[in-house]
């Protein structure tokens, strides 16, 4: 299956860059590049891409307001939208994730980790690599909230919100737990109902904001 790609950037050299990587991979086709939020929601309409790369400072619409609008009640099936950031975006970052980014990709990213980062995002499995995101998380200052409230997590369950905050993989949470990769997959869906949470990211997120774990 070949792997629908959007690129939002308003740098052209990052667009071409990121297209050149992404365009020599087989199961990757990159089938837009938008120089700005407004472009990006337009040809997210009208293209229906797997994944979009979206920057978050752009003229026009930001990023943050373009993920609000992708991801809002009754826009339809949004796409897997990885956040391109750098370290010093400290304050978009947890904003990013409360309006459905799913992951985070640094602009100084080589291809390789370009190239997973789309097919992560597209399989839902990691998004981007876990350690990336859990280490991109850990260096900036969450906003000061009270601890959520009681999830009524079991203690499996709990196990696993430790390892995904810790950024581990499915297959490495299922080798650390003795368990099935499709065990840990139900797992993870319960985890989400009852935390209400879109993906691993938030999982984590709502791990460390609750205290479960450190950084």
């Amino acid at each position: 299956m070949t792997i629908r790609v959007l690129l939002a950037d308003d740098q052209a050299m990052v667009r071409t860059g990121f297209s050149l990587i992404l365009g020599a991979e087989e199961d990757i086709e990159v089938v837009g590049e938008a120089k700005d939020g407004v472009e990006a929601l337009e040809m997210a309409r009208a293209l229906t891409p797997d994944v979009v790369l979206m920057d978050i400072r752009m003229p026009r619409m930001d990023g943050l307001q373009a993920l609000r609008e992708l991801n809002r009640p009754g826009a339809g099936v949004a796409p897997k939208v990885v956040v391109v950031t750098t370290f010093d975006d400290d304050e978009y970052v947890y904003r990013a994730l409360d309006n459905g980014a799913c992951g985070f990709l640094l602009k100084d990213s080589g291809p390789a980790l370009l190239t997973e980062a789309v097919r992560a995002a597209h399989s839902g499995e990691a998004l981007v690599s876990p350690a990336i995101t859990i280490r991109l998380l850990r260096g900036v200052r969450p906003p000061r909230t009270a601890a959520p409230a009681g999830s009524g997590l079991s203690s499996r369950e709990t196990e696993v919100v430790r390892l995904v905050a810790d950024g581990l993989t499915n297959a490495e949470i299922a080798a650390a737990l003795f368990v099935s990769l499709g065990t840990v997959k139900t797992h993870l869906g319960n985890i989400q109902t009852k935390l209400s949470a879109r993906n691993r990211v938030e999982i984590a997120l709502w791990a460390w904001r609750s205290g479960l774990v450190e950084g």
